[in-house]
């Protein structure tokens, strides 16, 4: 899913699946290689297209990502990002990375690649295949979510699905792909822009569809919770929603925290722009996880105590879950000092927050 560059157009890839293919598995097998950097220019406000080239060409299938590292602040951290097409030759693949100031320092580490850089990064992976065969289908994008619907509705247009695509941004200046997506798909694309006042109707959506229907989405936390939540509430059947987050969104700008397991002996920082399974592998634990994403639950940590809120970013447990804050998923989710989420309404000379747990 991504725009690969060169003499590529923005939204080409190679050839699509037939229907009656089996299903595109999810499969995580790590092969990592050697990129270069072959073209980084803006595409939209704060979004910067990031071509690379792989030492092992492999097809980029609809949903796929990468994972790669980059340096924040000195130290390596792995960030993972959708891949929005490959080259006909599945050697370029295009990434479009949105700069996030008060994220975990990725964006900006990514904005900072010049032509002819190399990374280390693995070749495609996927968590979010799309299924071949459904007989409708809706897409949902919000903001840099995007990057993972671009490939996936040009696929179901070349198999002459029945498909509608849902796109929403904070302005159309800051919404990549728009006009690609417009030559494109025409009136199957259906844009929502915040500063027009224009919004996703979520609940309208929701109840307007048919047991029929798959529905993929990737976005913001918050319109991807409150798309699950209707989901839910509706006769729907769970398995036909289908979704991909990075967990990096959550409900507050990341901040510093303490981390303490007794058990463990560990007492340990986790930076704002690093994640508390990372701070936690620093120091020493042994944690299981798989996606690093916020969807699978494997990393799950019991919580004893805690001096501040929860910053929940995973898309695994329900929302009672998250309100009774007993569990949560390390490799994404947070404490924040205050209920607000922002250090300035935190008591005056309040400590950083502080969550103590059981792995």
């Amino acid at each position: 899913m991504r725009a690969a560059c060169g003499c590529v157009a923005s939204l080409s890839a190679s050839s699509p699946p037939k229907a009656g293919d089996p299903l595109m598995a999810a499969t995580n097998v790590e092969v990592w290689q050697r990129g270069i950097v072959r073209e980084s220019r803006e595409i939209a406000t704060g979004i910067r297209l990031i071509v690379l080239e792989q030492e092992s060409p492999k097809r980029a299938a609809p949903g796929t990502h990468i994972d790669l590292w980059v340096s924040v602040d000195g130290e390596p951290v792995r960030r993972s990002y959708s891949v929005v097409s490959t080259s006909d030759d599945d050697r370029l693949l295009s990434l479009s990375v949105l700069l996030v100031p008060n994220s975990r320092g990725g964006s900006i580490a990514m904005h900072a690649l010049n032509v002819g850089d190399e990374v280390r990064m693995t070749q495609p992976l996927q968590n979010f295949p799309l299924r071949v065969g459904a007989t409708k289908y809706v897409l949902v994008a919000g903001g840099i979510g995007v990057t993972a619907i671009v490939n996936m509705a040009r696929v179901l247009k070349s198999l002459n699905a029945d498909y509608r695509v849902l796109y929403a941004g904070r302005t159309r200046e800051a919404m990549a792909y728009l006009n690609e997506l417009q030559e494109l798909h025409g009136d199957r694309l259906e844009v929502f822009v915040d500063a027009e006042n224009n919004f996703i109707p979520v609940e309208a959506l929701v109840n307007s569809l048919d047991l029929n229907t798959e529905l993929y989405m990737c976005g913001p936390i918050r319109l991807m919770d409150f798309v699950r939540r209707t989901w839910l509430a509706s006769s729907l059947d769970y398995p036909n929603l289908r979704y991909e987050t990075f967990g990096n969104s959550g409900w507050f700008d990341p901040e510093e925290f303490i981390v303490r397991v007794p058990s463990l002996g560990i007492e340990t920082t986790v930076g704002a722009g690093r994640s508390m399974l990372e701070a936690l592998e620093d120091a020493g634990a042994e944690l299981m996880y798989d996606c690093r994403k916020g969807e699978c639950g494997l990393c799950e940590v019991r919580i004893l105590a805690l001096e501040g809120t929860i910053d929940h970013r995973d898309v695994f447990y329900s929302e009672h879950q998250h309100d009774v804050a007993v569990k949560m998923s390390c490799c994404v989710s947070r404490a924040v000092t205050s209920a607000t989420g922002s250090r300035a309404d935190a008591p005056p000379g309040s400590a950083l927050a502080v969550v103590t747990i059981e792995v």
